[in-house]
């Protein structure tokens, strides 16, 4: 009866949320994605909704709460198929990049090279919370009435700037109803789902995503990512310096403090002292934070060649002007979607086709050229957001940044 109650639950929750859904919606149409304004990364195509559910069956559903003035988080659910993932796994890996956060479930992907659960993401002190649901969805699913263990994949970055974080306002009837509403079709991006309360590069973060087709002649598969933004460094968009022309990147005060000495001891004037450690606490344009990856794709890949997919989505990462820096947690979850490649729960004996590793190079251009794009989707469709406190992240200013973009001949 517990199912079937939360079942209800997550109705209500969704139903309340339809006028929130409604309004961000609203907003999230007058901002643009980054083809819209010229900005073309890479030499691959999109695939249609260039989209991480552009890889056949992937779904994605969200949960976005935005109640009173300080609750700013949600849940984004990723399902790499429609039916029961733990009867039928699918090969994943993990790779990180940065291993500052609380991604749960790791160890066993990389031991077994699968995934069992739904990938969910949301903030970080709602990791258990998140679980313990994801967990009630996945033991009431039929077929699961004898299962005893779930290892449940949950990621997280930290929305505490502008969520009331301490509260832990995700819970079972917020991850019931990302789950329940996962789809096939558009997905959300900007200020929805795990995305509300972060931020990136000192404007506001969020979710985002993109995809890549990889020519017939490698095959035609297809690469999507989605990203949950929160992370900083020097915003580069394009091969174009955004976040300095701006005036928001990372060592920005350090740097003009040193600039500014110079100059002044050169002239005889006073210079500052200036502190052999950083502290990067009190350091405005600091670039901690964290980014969840996660990479989709319909070739026949096991876990090793994954996990050197995942590998790849660094490097669009660092495209972007990310330097992971100490306290980011830079997390990448690659899956195989190929019916071929799943896992059933009773297989004894396993003969599977895969990509020979001559075959992948295509893959990790996709994932390279899916993963900076869906970054900087992630940004462009984010809306300023006020939050707990009083604390306000400015969106990216989408004029200026396509002066810049011109100026750098970055856009088409």
């Amino acid at each position: 009866m517990r199912f079937t109650r939360s079942i209800l639950a997550s109705a209500l929750i969704a139903a309340s949320l339809t006028s929130t859904y409604a309004q961000n919606a609203d907003n999230v149409a007058q901002r643009p994605r980054a083809r819209d304004i010229g900005l073309v990364n890479g030499v691959l195509p999109t695939g249609k909704l260039n989209a991480i559910t552009d890889v056949a069956g992937v779904r994605v559903g969200q949960t976005t709460l935005i109640q009173n003035e300080g609750v700013r988080t949600g849940v984004t659910a990723i399902l790499p198929h429609g039916g029961n993932l733990f009867q039928e796994k699918v090969p994943a890996a993990v790779y990180v990049g940065n291993g500052f956060g609380k991604l749960m479930g790791v160890t066993q992907i990389k031991e077994l090279g699968e995934i069992e659960s739904p990938i969910l993401l949301t903030g970080t002190l709602n990791v258990p919370r998140v679980a313990d649901a994801g967990m009630d969805w996945m033991l009431g699913l039929p077929g699961n009435e004898q299962v005893r263990s779930i290892n449940m994949v949950v990621g997280e970055t930290n929305d505490g700037y502008l969520n009331d974080i301490r509260g832990r306002h995700v819970g079972q009837a917020e991850v019931f109803a990302a789950l329940k509403s996962a789809n096939e079709g558009p997905v959300q991006e900007g200020v929805v789902g795990a995305g509300v309360g972060t931020q990136a590069f000192g404007f506001k973060g969020g979710i985002g995503t993109a995809s890549r087709v990889v020519p017939q002649s490698a095959g035609g598969y297809t690469v999507g990512v989605l990203v949950q933004t929160n992370f900083g460094g020097v915003l580069t968009m394009n091969g174009a310096p955004v976040g300095q022309e701006l005036g928001r990147y990372f060592l920005k005060e350090e740097l003009e403090r040193e600039k500014a000495n110079k100059q002044s001891s050169a002239t005889g004037g006073p210079v500052q002292v200036a502190a052999n450690v950083i502290d990067f606490d009190k350091v405005s344009d600091k670039a901690d934070g964290s980014i969840m990856m996660v990479v989709a794709t319909d070739a026949p890949l096991g876990a090793r060649n994954l996990e050197r997919l995942a590998k790849r989505a660094m490097m669009g990462l660092a495209r972007t002007g990310s330097p992971a820096t100490n306290g980011s947690g830079d997390y990448v979850i690659a899956f195989s979607t190929a019916t071929q490649v799943r896992v059933k729960a009773s297989e004894a004996l396993r003969t599977t086709p895969v990509l020979g590793n001559g075959s992948v190079s295509p893959l990790f251009l996709a994932t390279v050229e899916a993963t900076e794009e869906a970054i900087y989707n992630s940004l462009l469709r984010a809306t300023t957001t006020k939050g707990v406190d009083g604390h306000v992240v400015d969106a990216l200013p989408i004029d200026e940044t396509v002066k810049i973009l011109k100026k750098y001949n970055a856009i088409r």
